[in-house]
């Protein structure tokens, strides 16, 4: 019983030191990668495929915000 509340001590003090995560695109991601993982029997390995996914993704479509130029008012 005390090695229970010494995991959860451990993993409470280490969340709340833990950097903060951005989880652009993973959420949603995982959310779309459970369902269907669970539709396949493999609910977890879904979410964690999902959410690389989906944050890669959101760094692709960052990337391409970032490199477009506003159109010339030249005429």
């Amino acid at each position: 019983m005390r090695w229970i509340l010494a995991a959860a001590c451990a993993v409470v003090i280490s969340l709340a030191w833990a950097p903060h995560a951005d989880a652009k695109g993973c959420i949603k991601g995982a959310i779309v990668g459970g369902v269907a993982g669970h539709m396949a029997g493999h609910g977890k390995l879904g979410a964690a495929a999902g959410c690389v996914v989906g944050h890669h993704e959101a760094n692709k479509a960052d990337a391409n915000k970032a490199n477009a130029q506003p159109p010339s008012d030249q005429k």
